[in-house]
């Protein structure tokens, strides 16, 4: 039986792998951060999967998830860390503090979950599958933070994909684009609390803030379901040769593959026009 740990599985895409994984026959371990989404995830799933209580910003629950899957006599088939967040505002006066701990859950978390599970991954020569975004390929205003942190999980796919090859260990990127999730909304919270706590924010970016949440609305009733992107990580566990890429949704096809050859004025006076932001200055 092939075995893998999806991380972030109390909703969302994390959610949608553990179960579809579950009904293919995995024994599927599954990270959440609280009991009740563990009771939440068993409701429906087989007896095979075993959630975990894994939050992966404590560094004593990813030894204690690493301790259990060691104990797994075949090692692990596949890793899937998708535990992330999101959060919104302009990058001159978001907190450090929110920048940190974005890119800490984001990027830093994601690597600490990898290296504490490579023992059971060699044992398996299993799969690193790594959830990267279209925001990883091309960046917009007011989610700085966001993409930095992809597009350094994009750099990381990248290295440990050549560094693992002689191995025979694949590691695979999944390139969401727009999906129906919560990591926006909750993300809102966290930008309405800062705009309470800075005036400057609101004085310098207040309009443009809104027409930015206005598109960000807009793009999410248009949404995929994460179930699609499920689909396309079990693909990427299960193929005999994998690619090194996948992209899920029209959007994250369009936007990755022509954001990075677009003229960079051309881009951001696109990018204005779309979201109704005030267009670049020419003569700046």
């Amino acid at each position: 039986m092939k075995t893998v740990l999806v991380t972030g599985a109390s909703s969302g895409i994390g959610r949608a792998t553990a179960r579809r994984l579950d009904a293919a026959g995995w024994k599927v371990f599954a990270g959440v951060r609280r009991e009740e989404d563990a009771a939440a995830l068993r409701a429906g799933s087989s007896s095979r999967l075993e959630p975990l209580i894994l939050d992966v910003l404590d560094a004593d629950a990813i030894a204690a998830a690493a301790e259990r899957l060691e104990a797994e006599p075949g090692g692990l088939d596949g890793l899937v860390p998708n535990a992330g967040s999101a959060f919104a505002g302009p990058l001159e006066t978001l907190p450090l503090d929110l920048f940190r701990e974005q890119l800490e859950l984001n990027l830093t978390a994601q690597l600490a979950t990898i290296q504490a599970v490579m023992p059971a991954i060699r044992r398996a020569r299993g799969r690193l599958i790594l959830i990267s975004s279209d925001g990883g390929r091309v960046a917009l205003p007011y989610t700085g933070a966001y993409h930095a942190s992809k597009y350094g999980i994009e750099a990381i796919g990248d290295s440990l994909r050549q560094e693992l090859a002689p191995w025979g260990i694949k590691v695979v990127l999944i390139l969401p684009g727009a999906i129906d999730t919560e990591i926006w909304t909750r993300g809102e919270v966290v930008a309405d609390k800062m705009f309470e706590e800075s005036p400057r924010t609101r004085e310098l970016y207040g309009s443009q803030t809104d027409k930015y949440r206005e598109f960000i609305h807009k793009v999410a009733k248009d949404a995929i379901p994460p179930e699609k992107v499920a689909a396309r990580i079990e693909v990427a566990l299960t193929k005999p040769r994998p690619r090194a890429r996948y992209m899920v949704g029209l959007d994250a096809q369009v936007v990755a593959r022509l954001g990075p050859v677009i003229p960079p004025a051309i881009f951001d006076w696109v990018i204005a026009k779309t979201m109704r932001l005030p267009k670049p200055d020419a003569d700046s």
